[in-house]
C-alpha cells in the first residue's frame, strides 16, 4: 500500500472520530461555530507544539513562507470552518450517517467547482456520475414536499447543507495542497506540519474573534467542556496531519477519493455508537452517492 493511500484512510478515520465528537457537542452544550471553534482551539496549540518539535528534532528552521502559501492556508482554513458549521448543522437535522454521506459531496463539487471557476472539462462518464450523485442527494435529504416551488421541493434544507459542506471542504482540499507545495522543502512531512500548524491556528484566531463579538458566552461554554473538547483537538489534529500528508503527495481529488471510505465509518458510527437506524431510503441515496463518486473518480 502506498503512504499517500494509507494516510488517507488514516485521515478519513480520524476525522469521523472527530466529528462524532462534535455531533455529541453539538447535542449537549454548544452551537454549531462552538461546536467547530473547540475544533481549532484544542488543536492549534498541540500544531503548534508537534511542528516545533519536529523541525527542531530534524535541524530546521521555521522555512519562509511565501505570500502565496498565506493566501491559499487563508483560504482553505475559511473554507474549513464554513464546511465544518454546515456538517454539524447537518448532524443537528439527519442521522450520523447520511451527515457524512451528503458532506462527502465534495468529489462531485470539486469537479464542478474546477469546472466554472478553472475550466476543467468533464467526461461524458464525469456528467453521468454528478447525475447520479444528485439523484442520491436528493433521495438522502428527504420525501420532496408537495407544495412551493420546483427548486423547493427538490433542494431541502438538508441537501443544502450537504452541498454546501460538500462544496466547502472541495476548495479547502485543493487550496491546502496549493499551499503545502508551496514551502521549500524536500520533506513532505515538514511540508504538511507546517501548513497545518500556520492554517490551525489563523483558523483558531479568526474564530475567536468571530465568537468575541457576536456570541462571546460560547466561548466560555467551549471552554467548560474541555474534557470532551481536547478529545476533538487531538483528533483533528491527527487527522488533519494526515490528510495535509497525503495532500503533499498526490492529487487532491485521489486523496479525497480513497477518503470516501469514511462512508463505512460513518454508517459503523451511526449504528454501534448513535444506535440509529437507517432507513431503506437513506441506504438507497448512500448507495447512488457512493457509485457516483466511483465513476467519478475511475472513468471520468
Amino acid at each position: 500500500m502506498e503512504l499517500w493511500v494509507f494516510l488517507s484512510m488514516a485521515g478519513a478515520l480520524f476525522q469521523t472520530v472527530r466529528f462524532m465528537l462534535q455531533k455529541q457537542l453539538s447535542q449537549i452544550k454548544l452551537s454549531a461555530s462552538g461546536a467547530t471553534f473547540a475544533r481549532f482551539l484544542y488543536s492549534a496549540p498541540l500544531a503548534l507544539g508537534v511542528a516545533a518539535i519536529y523541525l527542531h528534532t530534524v535541524g530546521k528552521g521555521v522555512p519562509n513562507l511565501s505570500i502565496g502559501f498565506w493566501a491559499h492556508g487563508a483560504l482553505g482554513g475559511t473554507a474549513q470552518i464554513l464546511a465544518t458549521v454546515f456538517t454539524v448543522m447537518l448532524f443537528g437535522r439527519r442521522n450520523f450517517a447520511v451527515g457524512i454521506t451528503l458532506k462527502k459531496t465534495e468529489v462531485m463539487m470539486a469537479a464542478l467547482i474546477g469546472m466554472v471557476f478553472l475550466g476543467d472539462m468533464i467526461s461524458a462518464f464525469g456528467s453521468i456520475a454528478l447525475c447520479i450523485g444528485l439523484a442520491g442527494v436528493l433521495v438522502l435529504s428527504g420525501p420532496i414536499e408537495v407544495e412551493g416551488s420546483f427548486l423547493r421541493r427538490l433542494f431541502t434544507p438538508s441537501a443544502i447543507l450537504g452541498l454546501s459542506a460538500g462544496a466547502f471542504f472541495g476548495v479547502s482540499s485543493v487550496s491546502y495542497r496549493a499551499a503545502s507545495l508551496t514551502v521549500s522543502s524536500a520533506d513532505p512531512f515538514e511540508r504538511a506540519i507546517v501548513t497545518l500548524a500556520a492554517v490551525t491556528m489563523m483558523q483558531m484566531i479568526a474564530m475567536s474573534v468571530w465568537l468575541y463579538f457576536r456570541d462571546r458566552p460560547e466561548i466560555l461554554r467551549v471552554l467548560s467542556t474541555w474534557k470532551t473538547a481536547v478529545f476533538v483537538g487531538l483528533t483533528s489534529l491527527a487527522g488533519s496531519f494526515c490528510w495535509f500528508a497525503a495532500f503533499t503527495l498526490q492529487n487532491a481529488a485521489y486523496v479525497k477519493a480513497v477518503g470516501q471510505i469514511e462512508l463505512i465509518f460513518g454508517i459503523a458510527a451511526a449504528t454501534l455508537f448513535f444506535k440509529e437506524k437507517i432507513t431503506k431510503r437513506e441506504i438507497a441515496g448512500m448507495a447512488l452517492v457512493a457509485t457516483s463518486i466511483m465513476v467519478l473518480v475511475l472513468w471520468s
